[in-house]
């Protein structure tokens, strides 16, 4: 049976970790009940990548590297990447894996010429994201959790942008029928958000960021959530047609 890839690139600073989980931990639980078995691919430990024809459907998370390192694990999933769209195989990068895509696809990934964007910000979706299935039920401005330093500068040719904010022009948009990225974090909750400022609390007030205020303004995402339901729901659709008589596997 195919199965609904989580593409591990990294791991969570390690107080959030003890705490909270990881990056995969969050995603799993967002994404709620699947009719598809999951596995996690830690591909920082070398763990390799799986055919395509093996997918249901792909994820890949965030990372605390910088997609523009150019490290050997992420060399290859940017290669690995052009594959599963070929195949309309259902992906989503979130953040690293946003850039990633990106990038894999003909555009451009690297620093944000105003620096990082950290924080519960408003995100807006552009009229083009009315019948994408990811953002189905969200308003026209919805809030999410962010924090990154590197964006996806270009979009690939022929992409369609589908939502930004006012720091990020490009938070959002799909290659072909069934691949996306997300620049936000869906599967980020109120204590996750809280706990990403609060590690890099040093740091952003050398910046002159008011840490205090960052943290007051975090609140719970449930718009941003549902692209990870969404995504779900458009992999439930694609079992139950493969396999009409499929059970749900939790």
């Amino acid at each position: 049976m195919k199965k609904l890839y989580i593409i591990k690139a990294g791991t969570t600073f390690s107080s959030t970790l003890e705490r909270l989980g990881d990056f995969d931990d969050w995603v799993k639980k967002a994404l709620g009940e699947l009719a598809v078995p999951v596995e996690i691919i830690d591909v920082v430990q070398g763990i390799p990548l799986p055919e395509s024809e093996q997918c249901c459907a792909v994820i890949v998370t965030g990372s605390h590297a910088m997609v523009t390192d150019n490290l050997a694990w992420s060399l290859a999933l940017e290669a690995w990447i052009p594959l599963l769209v070929a195949d309309c195989v259902p992906f989503l990068g979130i953040c690293y894996g946003h850039q990633l895509l990106a990038r894999a696809m003909g555009g451009e990934a690297g620093y944000h010429p105003l620096g990082r964007e950290i924080g519960t910000v408003a995100i807006k979706l552009l009229p083009e994201a009315e019948d994408d299935p990811l953002f189905r039920g969200a308003p026209a401005l919805f809030s999410a959790h962010t924090t990154h330093a590197q964006s996806a500068l270009q979009l690939p040719p022929g992409a369609l942008l589908l939502a930004c904010s006012d720091h990020e022009s490009h938070h959002a948009f799909r290659v072909g029928s069934s691949a996306w990225g997300v620049q936000f974090h869906p599967e980020y909750t109120h204590e996750v958000m809280w706990a990403y400022i609060a590690a890099q609390a040093e740091s952003l007030r050398s910046e002159g960021r008011g840490v205090e205020g960052l943290l007051l303004q975090v609140t719970e995402c449930p718009s941003a959530s549902n692209v990870l339901t969404n995504f779900a729901a458009l992999v439930n659709r694609a079992a139950a047609v493969s396999n009409p008589a499929h059970e749900s596997i939790k």
